[in-house]
This record gives structure tokens, C-alpha cells and sequence, in this order.
């Protein structure tokens, strides 16, 4: 689709006013959505983008133009823009040198060699199933996606790489109606692979779990406000991490002074059963690749070890001012934007406790089963998550379904409060927004207690 040698031209475009290094980023991508309300196949929109993003950094200015004519007329021009405010003259000999990695992101069934009429399929199983669940069900919607992103990165220090990316991903969000009350359930597994991700979750299985949720959600209880001991399950339990001290060790935040965790590499930020890991080297994981979007290595980087604060996520840029390497997090939502630091696929490890055994020894307390929006201030750690599938703990069982529970709490302290770590780690896939940018990001934990947390609900409950 495009050389290297072109991409090279570009970056040394890019630098003829002057800069301290340059990059040109080029991105093919080919999608296809397919969506389905009310038993009805609503939406079938494949497409495709194209371009190139050209990047140059001139001491602390960051100047960024991109093209979606990749003639070389069209980026040689864009190369200009970009470089226009450079004015740090150096002499930039570039020789291209191939990264080479070990492929370990392998595509069994790639999304193009199946017919359209068999995705529709998979989405129509999945509405059906949903519907017949229960009568309550009321509305079902599905979603299907697979996409195929090629990208080749040359940069100004003689970096060329390339990677290709296949993502597939099925969500059912259903509706359940009874006596003037409502819920909604959703699940939606995804990973970085292709149609064999229905090799092992059926279609129908994805819409029966989201009428699951919504019909157990039905009969549920208000729940209580107060405080008690929270266990956390497996899985998208891992997203209150993700927000509340994921972001916040990103190193943007860190070096604009708006992360809790600023100066605190080597302390004690956590309860000592917490390891924390970024990697985008899981296997086919939702949100792995081998190269991240500036042609750095995928790594796993362990951002808390036994409690203790052991690093940030860098891009290249954030690594530059502090002189040392990138951590492979710089990403970016397409050729349109700037790579900034992002999280890959970031979860609490396990540990050693049976899941059982977590629920058995809590005499009273909240199971949230499942988590869904919430919201977070990086700078003080403070959320707010809404629990969209709850339980009460009573006498170390699983008790009644309750609805309308919130997550009230702050991240560095309640990962100080947690108590038991289960060994069933589990990870979930998720879309990440961060100045205005979206994308892959996988969430993980194993089932997890924190010793006390506030609930918000409707009905007042006190103590342990």
C-alpha cells in the first residue's frame, strides 16, 4: 500500500526547518459493523480508513498534520505543515533499520474469508436467544464488529515497523420489563482475533448471559448505603482499577502533576497481596499488539509489586523528557491523532485464595458481580461506580440480587484495604477514552474483597 522509502522521505521533509525528531505513521483499516434491534437487521456499514500522520517534536512543541490522499505530493506537503514551526536545526541521518518480532498474535480465521450472511447469522443468534430467555425481556440489541488495521511507522531515528491487528467482538445489551420496572443487561466478549472467537463463545450464549443479568436484575432489592466489605468478581471487576489508578500512572498525568501517585515509585501504595500489570503481550488479548503505535516493543510492565509503586506508563515523547525508554503504551485512536500513553491489557494478578472461600469468610457484605460506568478524579484517586449486577453477603452465601448500587470510595485507598485476592484471574474486553481518543483496552482481576467500602443505595446500612 505505501514503502518505506516514501515514509522516509516524509520524516526527512518533516525536519528540513528543523525539529529533534520526526515520524510518519500510515494506517489502513477495513471494518464492518453490523447491528440488529427489535429481531430486525438495522445496519450493515462496512468501510475502510486511510492516511498518514506525520509527527514532529521540537523540544517541548509538538506539531502534527495528516493526510488521507497518500500520494507523495499530498504527504510531502503535510510533512511541510507539520515541520513548519521547527525551528532547532539538526542534521538528521536517517538509516531505516527493520524491527523484527516473534509473532505471537496468530489469526486462525481471518474476518474478510467469512460471508457477510454468516455474521448476520451470529447476530441473529444471539437476539433470539436473548428473547426466548424470558418473557420479560422486552428489547434486545446486538452488535457485531471485526476490523483489520495495518500500520507502518518510520521514525527519524532510523525506526521502520509494522503490524497488523485483527479485532472481533460480539455485545448483546437486552431489556427486561416487569410491573412498570425496567433493567438492562449487557455482555460483550471480544478479542484480538478473528472468527474463531465463536469457537469458544457461541453467539447465543453471549444474549442469554445479557437477559441473565436483566431478568435477575428484575426482582432485585434497593440496595443498602452504608459501608461493608465489597467483594469484587472476576473479569470487568477490573475496570474500577483501570480508572481509578490506571490512568492516573500514565505518564501524562504523572509529569502534569495530576496523578495521586506522582513522586511515589518505591512506596507502598497498595495492601501487599496487589501485583498490578500492564502488558500487551497476552496472547490474542483485547487490547495487545507487538508494536504499540510509535513501532516500540510490546511489553508487560508490572506497574505494582507486592504493594509497592514500581513504575509509570510512557509514550516516547513523556519518556524523553525524563531520558530514558518508552514503556511501548504509546497509542493513538488512528492516523488522525497523536499517540499519547495509554494502557494495554491492565489487571490485578491473581492471587492465592479460592473464590469460595473469599465469599464464605465475609459474614455480611455487597457482591458486585458486575460493574458498568463510573467516574473518577485522577488527581485525588476519588469514583463512583454504578454496579449493574449486586448481590448481598449474608452469612458467608451469596443472598439476594440487589439493584441501584454504587462504588463510593478512592482508588489508593481501597486498594490498601484489600484483604483477599483470589486465584481466578479473568479478563474482559473494553473501550478506553482519553482526550478524545478511543481504544482497545482490556480489564482484568481475580474475584477480590476489600475490607470495607461505602455503597450508595437506597436503603440505610451500617457497620461491618
Amino acid at each position: 500500500m505505501i514503502e518505506a522509502d516514501l515514509l522516509k522521505k516524509v520524516v526527512q521533509e518533516a525536519l528540513k526547518n528543523g525539529g529533534e525528531f520526526a515520524e510518519a505513521y500510515f494506517e489502513h483499516k477495513i471494518r464492518q459493523a453490523i447491528t440488529c434491534e427489535d429481531g430486525k437487521i438495522e445496519r450493515i456499514i462496512s468501510g475502510f480508513d486511510l492516511g498518514v500522520g506525520i509527527r514532529v517534536i521540537d523540544k517541548d512543541t509538538i506539531s502534527y498534520a495528516f493526510s488521507d490522499d497518500i500520494s507523495e505530493e499530498a504527504l510531502l506537503e503535510a510533512a511541510r505543515v507539520a515541520g513548519s514551526a521547527a525551528k532547532n536545526k539538526i542534521n538528521h541521518a536517517i538509516n531505516l533499520n527493520k524491527y523484527h518480532f516473534d509473532k505471537i498474535h496468530n489469526i486462525k480465521i481471518r474476518p474478510e474469508t467469512i460471508e457477510k450472511r454468516d455474521k448476520v447469522n451470529w447476530v441473529l443468534q444471539a437476539d433470539q436467544a436473548a428473547r426466548k430467555y424470558s418473557p420479560y425481556i422486552s428489547q434486545v440489541m446486538v452488535g457485531y464488529t471485526d476490523s483489520i488495521q495495518n500500520i507502518k511507522i518510520v521514525n527519524s531515528n532510523g525506526l521502520f515497523a509494522e503490524d497488523e491487528r485483527i479485532h472481533t467482538r460480539l455485545s448483546v445489551q437486552s431489556v427486561a420489563m416487569k410491573d412498570g420496572i425496567m433493567q438492562t443487561g449487557y455482555y460483550g466478549p471480544g478479542q484480538m482475533i478473528g472468527s474463531e472467537l465463536f469457537d469458544t463463545v457461541s453467539p447465543e450464549s453471549v444474549g442469554i448471559e445479557a437477559a441473565r443479568i436483566a431478568v435477575t436484575m428484575l426482582d432485585a432489592s434497593p440496595a443498602p448505603s452504608g459501608s461493608l466489605p465489597v467483594v469484587i468478581s472476576n473479569g470487568f471487576g477490573g475496570v474500577l482499577f483501570h480508572e481509578a489508578c490506571g490512568h492516573p500512572l500514565e505518564a501524562d498525568a504523572i509529569q502534569k502533576g495530576t496523578s495521586v501517585y506522582k513522586d511515589l515509585v518505591g512506596k507502598q501504595v497498595a495492601s501487599p497481596l496487589i501485583t498490578a500489570i500492564d502488558s500487551s503481550l497476552i496472547v490474542n488479548g483485547w487490547g495487545s499488539y507487538h508494536i504499540d503505535d510509535e513501532g516500540h516493543p510490546a511489553q508487560s510492565n508490572v506497574l505494582i509489586k507486592d504493594g509497592i509503586l514500581q513504575d509509570y506508563m510512557y509514550d516516547y515523547k513523556r519518556a524523553l523528557v525524563e531520558g530514558r525508554k518508552s514503556t511501548g503504551n504509546g497509542r493513538r485512536m488512528s492516523y488522525q491523532h497523536i499517540p499519547i500513553p495509554r494502557m494495554t491489557n491492565t489487571y490485578i494478578d491473581r492471587g492465592n485464595s479460592n473464590p469460595q472461600d473469599i465469599i464464605s469468610t465475609t459474614k455480611e457484605g455487597f457482591f458486585a458481580k458486575r460493574l458498568s460506568g463510573g467516574q473518577v478524579n485522577p488527581a485525588t484517586g476519588d469514583f463512583t461506580f454504578v454496579v449493574s449486577e449486586g448481590y448481598m453477603i449474608r452469612n458467608g452465601q451469596i443472598a439476594e440480587p440487589v439493584r441501584g448500587a454504587t462504588l463510593i470510595g478512592n482508588g489508593p485507598e481501597v486498594l490498601k484495604k484489600i484483604d483477599m485476592v483470589g486465584n481466578d484471574l479473568e479478563l474482559a474486553p473494553g473501550m478506553c477514552g482519553k482526550s478524545g481518543q478511543n481504544v482497545p483496552a482490556g480489564v482484568g482481576q481475580p474475584t477480590l474483597r476489600i475490607s470495607e467500602c461505602t455503597i450508595g443505595g437506597t436503603e440505610i446500612k451500617g457497620g461491618k
